[in-house]
């Protein structure tokens, strides 16, 4: 399960040979691998003593089972991608330097949250505004302070990251190479937007298919999955704020997010993990 060190990378469009079948397999394998590790930790909660019911689980349980779920999106994104014995780098999945100046980089993180908010602001006109979500009540983030910490964290950190490697990663990688980058972009927001079912009300599904959509643009115009990552934590975290009705704290919890997302590509980098070679290596321009 390990990424391979960094290596000579082949020029190809996503700088990857995974074949555009092995997406839906993909997105099936984190599911399986989510209810796998989900019955890994909630039957032996429950022979410990806690109250699990079929409506309802303990805000720890809930924390504990969305964690699972994100880290199985990561491992199905990485044995699919080993499939047939290949080699696998941290490059191909998008962890490498932007083609863009950084600068550039930086402007289209939230650019990307504007275009999605713009689009959420008409949709929620057209059709009516959503009930709030229940996610935040049932992590427990009004219970206690560890809780809270705990929701955020994985809010405006581990999901992005984790959705981000499986769906622009891996997904939108593979399907590009059928029909093309765009209706890969399109096929990968809607999916990014169908598993999202679960936790947000289903008007919101549209926006949040969208935003995968415009996720896919950034990380086809960059090269890189670091902006979509960016992006992706900038929204989770100013929802986060504002399920929360935070005043300041939003400021801090999204500085706090992109600070931590930085500091671990920064410790993984360190230790071999991350490619630092070039984009422009992997990806040549005009792609």
């Amino acid at each position: 399960m390990e990424l391979a060190p960094t290596s000579p990378a082949p020029p190809a469009l996503a700088g990857n040979d995974w074949p555009a079948w092995t997406a839906p397999v993909a997105l099936v394998a984190a599911f399986v691998l989510s209810a796998v590790g989900a019955a890994a930790v909630d039957i032996p909660a429950a022979i410990l003593g806690a109250n699990i019911t079929t409506s309802k689980l303990p805000p720890g349980l809930v924390l504990a089972d969305t964690v699972v779920q994100d880290l199985a999106f990561v491992a199905a994104a990485v044995l699919c991608a080993r499939f047939g014995a290949r080699a696998v780098h941290a490059w191909q999945f998008g962890l490498r330097p932007t083609r863009l100046s950084w600068r550039r980089a930086a402007l289209a993180v939230p650019g990307v949250y504007v275009a999605f908010l713009l689009f959420a602001l008409v949709w929620s006109a057209a059709v009516g505004s959503s009930t709030e979500q229940n996610l935040l009540e049932d992590l427990g983030t009004n219970e206690t302070t560890l809780l809270l910490i705990m929701s955020a964290l994985l809010t405006t950190v581990i999901a992005p990251i984790c959705e981000e490697l499986l769906f622009r990663g891996y997904i939108f990688a593979a399907l590009s190479k059928w029909k093309g980058w765009l209706v890969g972009a399109v096929l990968t927001g809607v999916l990014f937007g169908a598993v999202h079912a679960t936790s947000s009300p289903a008007v919101d599904l549209v926006p949040l298919a969208v935003l995968g959509f415009l996720l896919c643009v950034l990380y086809r115009q960059t090269g890189s999955l670091y902006p979509c990552i960016a992006a992706h934590a900038l929204n989770n975290s100013i929802a986060f704020g504002v399920m929360e009705h935070w005043d300041w704290q939003l400021a801090v919890l999204i500085l706090a997010a992109l600070s931590t997302i930085a500091s671990l590509a920064v410790l993984l980098a360190r230790v071999g993990v991350i490619s630092v070679v070039s984009t422009e290596e992997i990806i040549p321009s005009g792609s």
